[in-house]
């Protein structure tokens, strides 16, 4: 996890620290609905490659919001779920959602 020296003073940058970026929000976004393997959010968030998705998970485990529990299994199966504090966050997806919405209705009836 982050430690609070290495933090941003403004909070709001710790944010967008975290989440800042397409893929996060996506992922958070499809986990939202519970457990997801690698290859379900490959499919689900979209054109990400495996590297990328790699990479944005093991970030996001070392920020907390998610965890992965790891099956010992032949072939190994892992799957990956929202921590509490990555479910604190559904209040602003679902207003990011909701904007999104009503932006997108805006647009389309100009």
């Amino acid at each position: 996890m982050l430690k609070t020296k290495n933090l941003p003073q403004c909070p709001v940058e710790t944010t967008l620290m975290l989440i800042g970026d397409k893929w996060k929000v996506l992922i958070l976004r499809d986990l939202l609905s519970g457990t997801k393997r690698f290859g379900e959010l490959k499919k689900s968030v979209g054109n990400i490659s495996q590297k990328v998705l790699t990479s944005q998970l093991r970030n996001m485990e070392k920020n907390g919001l998610i965890y992965r529990t790891v099956y010992a299994e032949v072939p190994p199966r892992v799957e990956y779920n929202l921590t509490k504090l990555g479910l604190s966050l559904k209040p602003i997806l679902d207003v990011m959602k909701d904007w999104g919405e009503n932006y997108q209705s805006q647009m389309c009836n100009n």
